[in-house]
């Protein structure tokens, strides 16, 4: 059981994401960024399979088959894909699918992305294409993402890669998170 160590990494992240949707100003979502990650259902499962460098969640997963504080978590945090999974109605291939998520929350995931890679990776071996690659290694494995859902996330996290931070949150804050669509 590692509670301090963990306590420190979600809070860490916690205080990077809030300081990232900050700066989109997206003040509310980055106050009430993954509280529930303190709650006993994720929070105990953080303590034990706590590693430092990757998310519990995967250790929980591979030593019981499932991870319940992911379930936990996914299902009250909107910033993640995952949340926006629906049945679908007009998809005859997948009986369930991923609805389009509302911009302000593509743009926290991406903070939330930063934020992890600069977590797990540590400051010194972070580079702004970290997020995008993590992203691109696992995307032809997400069916349930919405296609542009999808496509804004791609975009932004490429951007952050070839023009790099300030231009990336200055996008988001003065066009990407203004556009109706």
């Amino acid at each position: 059981m590692h509670p301090w160590k963990h306590f420190k990494t979600i809070t860490r992240h916690k205080l990077l994401v809030m300081k990232y949707c900050f700066r989109v100003g997206l003040y509310k979502q980055g106050l009430l960024h993954d509280l529930s990650k303190y709650s006993p259902v994720e929070f105990l499962v953080g303590c034990k399979y706590y590693q430092g460098d990757r998310s519990p969640n995967n250790a929980e997963r591979e030593h019981t088959g499932v991870s319940l504080s992911w379930l936990h978590h996914k299902g009250r945090n909107r910033h993640h894909f995952e949340y926006w999974v629906d049945y679908s109605l007009e998809d005859k291939e997948h009986v369930i699918n991923g609805a389009k998520m509302p911009r302000k929350y593509v743009a926290e995931m991406v903070m939330d992305r930063i934020s992890a890679s600069r977590n797990y990776l540590g400051d010194d071996a972070y580079t702004d294409r970290a997020p995008y690659e993590y992203f691109m290694k696992n995307k032809d494995r997400l069916w349930f993402i919405h296609r542009e859902t999808s496509r804004d996330l791609e975009a932004l996290l490429h951007m952050l890669a070839d023009k790099g931070e300030e231009k990336t949150l200055a996008y988001i804050k003065h066009v990407y998170l203004k556009k109706r669509k």
